[in-house]
């Protein structure tokens, strides 16, 4: 069973998703990071740019926001002909004029001086579909299965989403893409995500004629309500949230979109922090760690990069087995489970490596790849695991849903820049040394004076004194030395004197 805890504040949302008294996931909203993409607004054409094929769009925000021609959507055609060998549509402007209203939908955020790019092609997300309101097209996800079994979600589609056999019947309920993840959704789920869709879709349609241009008509949910439309299913238990306020709009939200929920939502009043129920920021410090230490004594390393993640199982201390076949497939199947579960607390997507520790017996290969996929059926994003290759590695994707949980909270670090390591006191010697010799050739100052970390100095003056007077015979120059608080130990200079 599942439990979800929602700590709110007005400039941060974490919501903590517990499994058998384990957090299996975690997800932050910062009030300020919300993006605009998915936002609709209510637009007046502010000018139209028929040398660009642009237009600019007042939609209320401090700059015009950008709409090109290939992102209007034009009545009749469907957005499955605006591909590379289309033809081309018609010109700005003849599809949209100075002073005109038209709903829009931001599909790419302001970046510096640039606004927001528009489009009136207008997409709605749900928990399993794509919401495709100016269309009447039944999409599926290239990424699922085969083709008959894609065929076989488009028939189902069809009749849930009440769409006539006939073609030329009339039919005007809207288009759906089924998302990669709604693969094994039975018909009720794909029902309530159609009627959750179609009733957001109703409502943006009646604000738009009664609300001014400027005004924004629907923003993408909340990740409080994202955790009623996404995170909470029928294993669910509880959905306890310590903001009053937030519980009754969640309340108010989930009795109109999604009421088999509301009777799992609770108002936590208990006097200590929600998150430390289950020791949460303890498990968020965990996750930013490269070590994840097992029960048996071994231990995971998991290291990020922009390319692959790579996971890496030792056996550390652990010798409770028999023989050391025993004691590596003992650790190599404790390592399943932790593998799983950090990959959802960390929220790591794309190619993901895991170096299990060798294993001589191909029974033993085999158990503990059945065992990993058996922890990752429990993820509800995408994942496809092959099997160990000739370096006895196993390489699996993960899809890739939204910033990791490091990117989200971490930044590069300003004193390695991210190496994760820096230069030894003596390496920083030696630089210094060799870049005053550098500079006794090219210039002829009285006296060189070295600036340095306080370490680098006491190396200079202790160990490395020997070297540095040597040098100073060498170049017939006085070497001074002084200490300064440096941002980083690698940082010197050399004044000239």
């Amino acid at each position: 069973m599942q439990d979800i805890l929602i700590n709110w504040s007005p400039q941060e949302t974490r919501v903590g998703v517990v499994e058998n008294g384990a957090v299996q996931e975690l997800h932050v909203e910062r009030t300020l990071e919300r993006g605009l993409v998915g936002n609709i607004y209510a637009g007046r054409v502010a000018r139209v740019l028929p040398g660009m094929q642009s237009a600019f769009i007042d939609i209320g925000l401090e700059r015009a926001a950008f709409l090109h021609v290939a992102d209007v959507h034009v009545a009749g055609s469907p957005r499955a002909e605006h591909g590379p060998g289309a033809a081309p549509p018609p010109p700005i402007e003849r599809l949209v004029f100075e002073g005109q209203t038209l709903t829009v939908q931001v599909i790419k955020d302001p970046i510096g001086t640039k606004g927001a790019r528009l489009s009136t092609q207008i997409s709605i997300a749900g928990r399993l579909l794509v919401f495709l309101p100016q269309d009447d097209h039944i999409g599926i996800s290239q990424k699922i299965g085969s083709h008959e079994l894609r065929e076989q979600l488009r028939t189902r589609m069809n009749l849930l989403a009440g769409k006539p056999a006939d073609e030329t019947a009339p039919y005007n309920g809207g288009g759906f893409i089924l998302r990669t993840n709604a693969e094994d959704a039975t018909d009720d789920e794909l029902g309530d995500d159609i009627a959750y869709l179609r009733k957001t879709w109703g409502l943006i349609r009646e604000r738009s004629f009664k609300t001014p241009p400027g005004e924004l008509l629907h923003q993408d949910l909340s990740l409080v309500e994202r955790v009623l439309r996404d995170l909470a299913s029928d294993n669910t238990q509880s959905i306890r949230i310590d903001s009053r306020m937030q519980f009754d709009q969640l309340v108010a939200f989930g009795n109109e979109f999604t009421p088999t929920s509301v009777s799992k939502l609770v108002h936590y009043k208990g006097e200590r922090p929600i998150f430390d129920l289950y020791n949460i920021d303890d498990e968020i410090a965990r996750a930013l760690a490269r070590r994840v230490d097992l029960k048996s004594g071994g231990y995971l390393i998991i290291d990020q990069t922009e390319a692959l993640t790579t996971v890496d199982v030792n056996t550390g201390g652990y010798v409770g087995a028999r023989n050391f076949d025993d004691t590596i497939f003992k650790t190599n199947l404790e390592a399943t489970q932790a593998i799983a579960r950090q990959l959802r607390l960390r929220n790591l997507g794309g190619i993901i490596i895991i170096d299990f520790i060798d294993m001589a017996r191909e029974d033993h290969q085999n158990a503990v790849l059945a065992e990993l996929r058996k922890q990752l059926a429990r993820d509800r994003t995408k994942i496809t695991v092959s099997g160990f290759t000739q370096l006895g590695l196993v390489e699996m994707t993960r899809k890739r849903t939204r910033e990791s949980l490091a990117h989200m909270l971490c930044e590069a670090c300003p004193i390695c820049s991210g190496k994760g390591q820096v230069k030894t006191a003596r390496s920083v010697c030696y630089d210094i040394l060799r870049e005053i010799l550098r500079e006794a050739r090219q210039f002829n100052p009285k006296e060189f004076r070295v600036i340095a970390s306080a370490t680098v100095v006491e190396m200079l003056l202790d160990e490395e004194s020997q070297h540095l007077a040597g040098l100073s015979d060498f170049i017939g120059k006085p070497i001074s030395l002084q200490a300064e608080a440096t941002g980083s130990p690698e940082a010197y200079d050399i004044v000239l004197m």
